[in-house]
């Protein structure tokens, strides 16, 4: 009977610890960086920053500017797929659509700075990002204002106006449905386009899945700034989410 008890005892331990370490799996995020156009000298720093923010958070980070990974197979390993100052069209037709439903089944997606600079001929990747590139100004400091604290990734600010520096992109066909973080006050600085309204950084909803962007990291000394890793790490908790696991029967974009 003891020699009974104690075989349950080791099954059940066997189960507990699978299922322990089942819950404890760390999401993992893909960083995609490739560029057809202009090319950030920021981008090693940003990832370098993210694979620190992976450590200090608990989630796994892979970089690549490989677009044969966007495939169904490969895009199902990540909980979200961050794009690094991409700019001009990185992803043929197939490679589009396989994001497109990756997204669709739950997927998360994070912009950052020249990620609007891209896929100009790709409406729905528009939707998703918020809005497209149009121009910018030099490099100058500006007031960011902050318009919704409750997000991760404001929710640390203190004040309502950051002043810093960056380059201060202007902005096209801006979702409507996007929902604003923080916006630029265009009487701070010379050169911007919007007018009264020049968000800067948002996140929505779109299409199944979760989406956050910045425009911030343009420097190598902004990647440094606490409240810019802060506010970026923010912005990859939102997109991670809950980590369910993806549901492709959700999606409807057809190869």
């Amino acid at each position: 009977m003891k020699k009974y008890l104690s075989l349950c005892l080791l099954i059940a331990s066997v189960f507990l610890f699978q299922a322990f370490t089942t819950a404890k799996k760390q999401a993992k995020v893909l960083v995609f960086s490739k560029t057809k156009g202009f090319r950030h000298n920021s981008i090693e720093i940003g990832k370098e920053i993210i694979q620190k923010l992976g450590t200090e958070h608990h989630f796994d980070v892979d970089t690549t500017e490989n677009a044969g990974l966007f495939t169904e197979d490969n895009l199902k390993n990540y909980a979200a797929v961050i794009f690094l100052s991409t700019t001009g069209d990185v992803l043929d037709n197939k490679q589009q659509v396989a994001f497109e439903r990756y997204i669709q089944a739950g997927g998360g997606y994070v912009g950052i700075h020249a990620a609007t600079d891209t896929e100009y001929d790709w409406p729905w990747y528009g939707k998703l990002a918020g809005a497209y590139f149009i121009s910018h100004p030099a490099v100058q400091e500006a007031k960011f204002i902050i318009k919704d604290k409750k997000h991760p990734a404001t929710k640390f600010f203190t004040d309502s106006v950051w002043m810093r520096k960056d380059e201060l992109y202007n902005f096209k066909d801006i979702n409507p449905d996007i929902k604003v973080l923080i916006t630029l006050d265009e009487k701070s600085y010379t050169g911007g386009k919007n007018g009264d309204f020049h968000p800067f950084s948002w996140y929505h909803n779109f299409d199944g899945g979760r989406a956050f962007y910045t425009c911030m990291g343009h420097t190598k000394e902004g990647w440094a700034e606490d409240k810019f890793q802060k506010h970026l790490w923010g912005g990859i908790e939102y997109a991670i989410g809950k980590q369910s696991k993806l549901d492709y029967s959700k999606a409807h974009s057809k190869f």
